[in-house]
């Protein structure tokens, strides 16, 4: 620890000034959470409406989809530096009124250009909103809470990709396509006045130059590789076209690599990864959460197109998901003390594999009593693993870098969402490449594939050491060294 974060460890925090923060902090950053993961899913049901109202095809409407996730991979890598340049108290409410304002002129939208423009509007407040919510967060609680505050973090990210198709649904169904947009207006209004008032602002350094080739590799290799990967699912342009642009993702992300190594301020810090902790928790964490992320996309279309079930009975069978996520909170702490993230990590990614294969095994007759209690128990290996990787990632983390380490684990949780959902769409694809239809046993296969992926993240939790994240979980195993 350098003397600028011993400087910062020794503030008092936000906490501690008033308890009431404990629990008004966490929400308000949860709502912006919560705003931006429901936004990246709830458009999918309703596509084929808007596609009517604007006049143009479900196909096209692929790119509103995609122009928001693009837009928020390209500037996540930049938030840390407008944190720590203007304020993050500022950047925050600023960016739930960008996220805000997007939302309504989406819901106004009278052609598909328009829908595109707004929803990368959307996409660049979504990118500062959740990083820059996640630093505060952190720098609100001491090490010691840090669990309980990165529970409060999790708990959007799992429920909003389970609640928005069928939330999407609903208010398409009863109200218009256009009020899956406008529904963020009154929290967007109540997440900007409570930061205002209740979050406290960071220390600015005016000195951080902006790094612009660093912006220009970092974020652009991220959308290309964003659009590669999205194309390899669902095919948009050639196959030669997708070689180039994936080479060209590769080639600007590793030129970036050498770049930074001689870089004063470059745009995404790499050194974080020479901590262990974090290197793991970002990396092995996030191929283990690739592997997990595609069962909310698989799993509602196996009900809907294989199962012929409908979007409402889909829904309230992998709602429960979100409720598996709130019954790990309270024992989160007591796991962690008691095994260590290693041992945590290592049973919750080979146990979420297991849940997967597992999905391989339902069929059309399951009864419908089996399908919620055997979600509820993916929804607990899943809320384990994604809550215990990003805890494990921040905790040995200087605090003179949290704003840099909450911008390039955002990155990194973002695309391992992207690419969960696209690489579970291109199995679907690769498994009806004969032109068959998506039968139950389509999607039994392509489960049984995605169920291997989380197995590739264990040769980096068995890289942990018993000790490892020690000061967060307050584990007492002792390592092997020390005895």
């Amino acid at each position: 620890m350098d003397s600028t974060d011993t400087a910062l460890e020794g503030q008092t925090f936000a906490i501690d000034r008033d308890p009431r923060l404990r629990y008004i902090i966490p929400a308000v950053v949860a709502v912006a959470f919560l705003m931006e993961q429901l936004d990246a899913t709830i458009l999918v049901t309703a596509i084929p409406d808007i596609a009517r109202s604007l006049a143009t095809t479900p196909v096209r409407m692929n790119l509103a989809v995609t122009t928001y996730i693009l837009t928020l991979a390209m500037f996540i890598p930049v938030s840390g530096w407008f944190a720590d340049r203007f304020g993050a108290r500022r950047i925050f409410a600023l960016s739930l009124f960008t996220f805000t304002l997007g939302s309504i002129l989406c819901g106004l939208a009278t052609s598909l250009p328009m829908l595109i423009v707004t929803r990368a509007l959307q996409g660049f407040g979504g990118a500062m909103m959740t990083p820059v919510g996640r630093l505060i967060l952190i720098r609100s609680f001491p090490r010691s809470q840090l669990i309980t505050a990165m529970t409060y973090m999790t708990l959007p990210a799992i429920i909003g990709p389970v609640i928005g198709p069928v939330l999407g649904g609903f208010l398409t169904t009863y109200l218009s396509w256009r009020w899956i947009f406008w529904v963020n207006l009154p929290f967007g209004i109540i997440g900007m006045a409570m930061a205002l008032r209740y979050v406290q602002d960071t220390v600015r350094d005016t000195s951080i130059k902006f790094d612009f080739p660093g912006f220009i590799m970092v974020g652009v290799g991220c959308v290309l590789l964003q659009y590669g990967i999205e194309n390899v699912g669902r095919p948009t342009i050639p196959v030669w076209a997708i070689v180039v642009v994936l080479a060209a993702a590769g080639l600007l992300l590793l030129g970036f690599i050498r770049y930074a190594k001689t870089a004063e301020s470059p745009a995404v810090d790499l050194t974080l990864f020479k901590q262990r902790t974090f290197r793991v928790g970002t990396l092995a964490g996030g191929i283990c959460r690739v592997g997990l992320n595609g069962t909310p996309f698989l799993l509602p279309l196996m009900l809907q197109v294989g199962f012929g079930l409908s979007p409402i009975i889909s829904g309230t069978l992998t709602f429960v998901s979100a409720l598996s996520a709130l019954a790990v909170r309270p024992v989160s702490s007591l796991m962690l003390r008691r095994f260590g993230f290693d041992r945590v990590l290592i049973w919750s990614a080979v146990f979420g594999a297991a849940i997967v294969a597992g999905f391989a095994l339902i069929g059309p007759t399951t009864p419908h009593w089996f399908i919620i209690t055997y979600v509820f128990v993916f929804g607990l290996a899943r809320a384990a693993q994604f809550m215990t990787s990003n805890t494990l990632s921040y905790s040995e983390t200087p605090a003179a870098q949290l704003s840099r380490a909450t911008s390039l684990g955002g990155v990194l949780q973002q695309l391992s969402v992207s690419f969960g959902v696209s690489i579970a769409a291109m199995l679907l694809g690769l498994v009806t490449l004969d032109g068959s239809p998506l039968t139950p046993e389509k999607f039994h296969l392509a489960f049984l594939l995605m169920a291997a992926i989380p197995l590739l993240g264990l040769p980096g939790f068995f890289m942990l050491r018993p000790e490892d994240g020690r000061q967060v979980s307050g584990h007492y195993r002792q390592s092997k060294e020390a005895a």
